[in-house]
């Protein structure tokens, strides 16, 4: 038994010495191993997708479509021939000064922090910005083609308030009001919305616009027709849109350019912006059916104007939803748009008795707030939506309630920003043209030039 523990201490030694060689052996492969599994792990990094990019390229052109020529044809068309260049030349001219607001520091201000009413200046003139640079809200595509997709957004917006108040208002005060209106009403807006701000953290759906474009350009819009008042003869002499035709042209490349604003706002090419795609195609063609068969009943003739307007109605109308709300729930959502706009541009109209030149509010206000309320509605999963941003504790009540209360805070928040921003430019350079101008037409006495020659 004693000459035995030698061995025993001898096999135990070299035991131990091989289990140490062993492990410093496998010392490295365990650290590759360790290696490849904390790599899978980690989230993968952005991949620059040229389809995502194409098709964001592609919708911001469709909404620079929207706008020049959609959006001034469909207003010029409405107005009295001798105003038709001054609304077009009002257009055009936003659309040019806010894409490069947007540039210079809207974009940042907007996305680039995350405060609950206004972003940073971190990205002021773009800073930081390269063509190698992703976006980080949509990290498929250049930030490049995020920063010009948002820029149509805002151009279009501002845009639209001009056609409340058209015929009647001077060039300067347009140029002033919208500078003001868009750092203080459009920008604070899109980030409590989009850039993570406050009705973001509310859990408020908003799509493509429905608070933040146009109910937003509604309520100013109606701000703007009470400040500078009702156009000489309004209630008292009829003051006919001078082509119909024109309005009709400018509101089918709304509708064509609409799919870049609505399926554009999916932030790629993929199933989403394939339901955004259809349900702008639905609700569009179910208002404009709705809105010329309540206009058939009530007034006994189908008119071509009410088929435009039915259409933009639904358009704006699903907006906020379009890629939140199945196919079904679109249909029913313009369905509902159709009329409710008729009756904005006719008896609410008549009851807030005031001269809201293109309808502005009785459409874009109007349509933007049902499709806000009613994008917490139909975008419930039993109703064939898709839950909103949280599917999984979708509660149709609790949504509503929230989609209410971001109707609440964009209507205040604008009302009385545009108060302000009019009150400025009416002290600037006053608000309204001399009367002996007005009569004459703003083409002539605003810009030198006419739209016809006869």
């Amino acid at each position: 038994m004693k000459k035995s523990l030698p061995a025993i201490s001898l096999g135990l030694g070299l035991l131990a010495a091989a289990t140490g060689a062993i492990a410093q052996e496998a010392a490295p492969a365990v650290a590759v191993v360790a290696e490849v599994v904390a790599e899978a792990a980690a989230p993968a990094a952005p991949v620059l997708s040229a389809g995502d990019t194409a098709w964001m390229l592609t919708s911001t052109m469709l909404v620079i479509l929207m706008v020049i020529p959609g959006l001034a044809l469909f207003y010029g068309g409405l107005v009295r021939s001798k105003n038709m260049l001054s609304v077009l030349a009002q257009v055009f001219t936003v659309f040019s000064l806010i894409t490069v607001l947007w540039a210079i520091y809207g974009f940042s201000l907007a996305f680039g922090g995350e405060g609950k009413f206004f972003g940073s200046f971190d990205k002021l003139f773009l800073a930081g910005i390269t063509p190698d640079t992703l976006s980080a809200m949509l990290p498929t595509i250049p930030e490049y083609v995020f920063v010009a997709f948002q820029s149509t957004f805002a151009a279009i917006t501002v845009a639209l308030i001009v056609g409340a108040f058209a015929e009647r208002i001077k060039f300067a005060a347009v140029m002033i009001f919208s500078v003001l209106w868009f750092t203080f009403s459009y920008i604070p807006m899109a980030h409590m919305v989009w850039g993570g701000g406050l009705l973001a953290a509310d859990g408020a759906l908003d799509f493509a616009g429905g608070t933040v474009v146009h109910i937003n350009a509604a309520v100013a819009g109606l701000v703007g027709a009470y400040m500078v008042g009702k156009r000489i003869g309004f209630g008292k002499e009829a003051l006919p849109p001078h082509s119909l035709t024109l309005t009709m042209v400018g509101a089918s490349l709304l509708w064509v350019g609409w799919f870049g604003f609505n399926a554009g706002s999916a932030g790629a090419a993929n199933g989403i912006a394939g339901l955004a795609f259809i349900n702008t195609i639905l609700a569009t063609g179910a208002a404009a059916v709705s809105w010329i068969v309540a206009e058939a009943l009530h007034k006994g003739k189908a008119s071509m104007l009410g088929a435009a307007s039915g259409a933009v109605a639904g358009l704006v109308t699903i907006t906020p939803a379009a890629g939140f709300v199945g196919p079904m729930g679109s249909i029913v959502m313009g369905l509902i748009a159709g009329p409710l706009c008729l009756w904005g541009v006719s008896g609410l109209k008549k009851m807030l008795k005031v001269d809201d030149t293109c309808d502005v509010f009785g459409v874009h206000g109007v349509g933007g707030i049902l499709g806000a309320i009613l994008t917490g509605v139909f975008a419930s999963q039993s109703l064939g939506g898709t839950g909103g941003l949280t599917p999984d504790t979708f509660a149709m009540g609790a949504q509503v309630w929230v989609q209410f209360k971001s109707v609440i805070v964009t209507m205040v928040w604008c009302g009385v920003v545009s108060f302000i921003c009019f009150k400025v430019a009416d002290v600037l350079v006053g608000l309204r043209v001399a009367e002996d101008a007005e009569r004459e037409g703003l083409d002539i006495t605003t810009h030198g030039e006419s739209a016809y020659n006869r």
